[in-house]
């Protein structure tokens, strides 16, 4: 009989946080793979755990994925577990679930804390509906453009940024995204847990002069019929060419930019020409 995939949510900064079923699960189970050994092992070893511990992390996923589920076709139960938070969101684990469900092992979800959906729920945004972007791109243009891509979703836009890159982020979701509210919620769970809430450009300036810690969820607010995007040539351009790669006509993707961007259509045209100029 084969063994049971367990994906387990362990908690993402105060130890109390963690269910007493993800403690009797870790402890059953005949494998924990988890991205951190060493990491892990801290939490294991205050709740009196000391099952078998795998790395499982985005440079070994491939070949450890096939190697944990041979264990699981032997019968032995795999309990996977992330740093932090709920295994699989914005952790490796899909490839190890998707060969599992390949080979018809049974996988069981263990739920737990996530910082997002903590975020969320205390960040004063609307919940009605929630777009999880994961980790923003660390590169300037890839930020951007993918920024650009969540700009006309009706829902609360929810990311995952580095302190190192909260500056970086805060200003350019100004630029592209216009001054809406946000909130940017740190440490969460932890002794110096902070919500900062405000407009973008109120968080930039605040994050900009400040040295930041901790691992950060950025909340913006939905787009709104009378939040005013900050019109450039440079995020301007970007959007025309991106409906146009989309297969828009280009006298209809620049009346849908002019829209967008709250200004007639000559003036999208003419800020678009400076560009080329």
């Amino acid at each position: 009989m084969a063994g049971t995939l367990y994906l387990v949510a362990t908690p993402i900064g105060n130890l109390q946080d963690i269910t007493f079923r993800a403690v009797e699960t870790l402890k059953s189970v005949g494998i924990i793979a988890c991205e951190d050994t060493r990491h892990t092992k801290k939490l294991l070893t205050h709740f009196g755990i000391s099952n078998k511990l795998v790395s499982y992390h985005e440079h070994n996923e491939a070949e450890r994925a096939e190697e944990l589920v041979e264990s699981l076709q032997k019968g032995i139960s795999v309990a996977v577990v992330s740093d932090a938070g709920t295994p699989g969101i914005s952790d490796p684990s899909f490839r190890l679930v998707t060969r599992a469900i390949e080979t018809g092992i049974d996988i069981v979800p263990l739920p737990g804390a996530v910082a997002f959906v903590n975020a969320v729920v205390a960040s004063g945004l609307a919940t009605d509906s929630i777009f999880f972007g994961g980790f923003l791109p660390s590169k300037k243009g890839d930020r951007r453009r993918r920024l650009q891509e969540t700009a006309s979703i009706p829902s609360t836009l929810v990311f995952y940024e580095s302190p190192r890159r909260i500056t970086a982020a805060l200003s350019d979701a100004l630029e592209v995204l216009g001054d809406r509210q946000a909130v940017v919620a740190r440490e969460l769970t932890k002794l110096h847990e902070e919500f900062a809430r405000g407009r973008l450009s109120e968080l930039y300036s605040k994050f900009s002069s400040a040295t930041v810690k901790g691992e950060i969820v950025l909340l913006i607010d939905r787009v709104h019929a009378t939040t005013a995007l900050v019109p450039t040539s440079a995020s301007l351009a970007q959007r025309l060419e991106q409906l146009e790669s989309a297969g828009i006509e280009r006298k209809a993707a620049l009346k849908k930019v002019a829209k967008e961007f709250g200004m007639s259509k000559s003036e999208a045209y003419r800020i678009v020409q400076i560009d080329k100029s």
